[in-house]
C-alpha cells in the first residue's frame, strides 16, 4: 500500500528590507547617507558620510529610513524652489555684500562722508 496524500506546506514570503543607506544629493556617492531613527524622542537623522550634510525631520512609529531620506529630497526641492527666481547665491551674497555706490564720481563707501578742504582757506 501507498502513503496517503500531504498537503503541500504554505510557501514563506520573503519580506524584503528597505535600505537605510542611500546616495547623498549633494556629493552623489552611493551608500554614503545613513539614516538613524529614534523613536522615543520622535526624531530621524540623515547624515552623508563624505560631505558631512545633515538633516533631522520629525518621524513617528510607522517611519522608516526611506521616509527620512523622502522628506529631506522634498526639503532640499522646496527650498531650490524658493531660491529659484533670486538668482544664484554668489549673486545674493555679492550684492548684500556691496557697500560702495558705483554711479557716484567718489570711491566713498556709503555711510560715510568725505571731507574736503583747501590749502588757501583764510
Amino acid at each position: 500500500m501507498g502513503k496517503r496524500k500531504t498537503a503541500a506546506k504554505p510557501v514563506k514570503k520573503v519580506k524584503q528590507k528597505l535600505d537605510i543607506n542611500f546616495r547623498c544629493l549633494f556629493c552623489n556617492h552611493e551608500k554614503s547617507v545613513i539614516c538613524t531613527m529614534d523613536k522615543r524622542n520622535g526624531i530621524g537623522d540623515l547624515h552623508c558620510k563624505i560631505c558631512g550634510q545633515s538633516f533631522q525631520t520629525a518621524i513617528n512609529s510607522l517611519s522608516h529610513p526611506v521616509d527620512i531620506y523622502s522628506d529631506w529630497i522634498d526639503a532640499c526641492e522646496d527650498l531650490a524652489e524658493d531660491n529659484e527666481g533670486t538668482g544664484s547665491a554668489e549673486e545674493n551674497e555679492d550684492q548684500a555684500n556691496d557697500q560702495y555706490d558705483y554711479s557716484d564720481d567718489d570711491d566713498a563707501p556709503l555711510g560715510k562722508i568725505r571731507a574736503v578742504y583747501s590749502e588757501d582757506e583764510s
